[in-house]
């Protein structure tokens, strides 16, 4: 992993801040090539893929074949995967190879000594590393090992199915995580997120807003005013981490 890695990298190199992330789960997947370039057009960051085994979370989405076919129809995209998985070490390889430029997986799989082992080994495949943390899950569980890792992401929903109503007392946890971040490290949320808890979630530290169907769930003519609602007031240029 060398220096275009890190120059190219989104996350740790952003060109503005914060980051919308469409979360493709609310997408049309019989056109999901169309929605994920709508998106990106629309004024979308980077595309965010829930990848649910049916045990982790109850629910089975995306595997690497859907990656490399969104990685096919929009080979400039930044993909962020989400792995709700209960053995994200079996995803790693499979994940980079179909395109994905950064693999987050959850502390409540993985903690300690494996979870920094882990994010190694997503960097050595050529990924950025992140960690996520269950609404239910203390920050103390990732600012233990935070230090290595890119990303931060919070849920603010129970994994399994996008359109869940946002849970705002997890924005106490946001704030005690960010106040531990150094300036090249982005803090996700995940989860019920449209303009108004878009900014509630800026407002408590984080740069990184996945959505699904704030965005989805609109008409494609809609979307970019939705993603300029969630930005809300963006940073420019010279931001954190660039």
């Amino acid at each position: 992993m060398g220096l275009e890695w890190v120059v190219h990298n989104l996350l740790t190199h952003p060109r503005r801040l914060p980051l919308v992330s469409a979360s493709i789960l609310s997408a049309d997947f019989a056109r999901l090539g169309e929605e994920c370039r709508g998106a990106l057009d629309a004024g979308a960051d980077l595309l965010h893929l829930d990848v649910m085994d049916g045990h982790f979370a109850p629910n089975l989405t995306m595997g690497p074949d859907l990656c490399q076919a969104v990685r096919a129809a929009v080979p400039e995209a930044f993909l962020d995967v989400h792995l709700m998985v209960t053995e994200p070490n079996r995803y790693v390889e499979p994940f980079v190879r179909a395109g994905a430029d950064h693999l987050t997986f959850h502390v409540e799989a993985v903690r300690g000594r494996d979870a920094v082992a882990l994010a190694g080994s997503i960097r050595g495949a050529g990924a950025s590393a992140g960690i996520a943390l269950n609404p239910a899950t203390r920050a103390q569980d990732v600012l233990e090992i935070v230090e290595h890792f890119e990303m931060v992401l919070v849920m603010s929903v129970v994994p399994g199915f996008s359109g869940q109503t946002f849970m705002g007392e997890v924005l106490d946890k946001v704030r005690e995580i960010r106040a531990s971040l150094r300036a090249d490290q982005r803090l996700e949320m995940d989860g019920g997120i449209d303009g108004a808890s878009g900014r509630r979630c800026v407002e408590a530290g984080c740069d990184v807003l996945a959505s699904a169907s704030a965005i989805f769930g609109r008409a494609a003519h809609e979307r970019s005013g939705v993603i300029e609602e969630i930005r809300g007031p963006s940073k420019s240029g010279n931001v954190a981490g660039s």
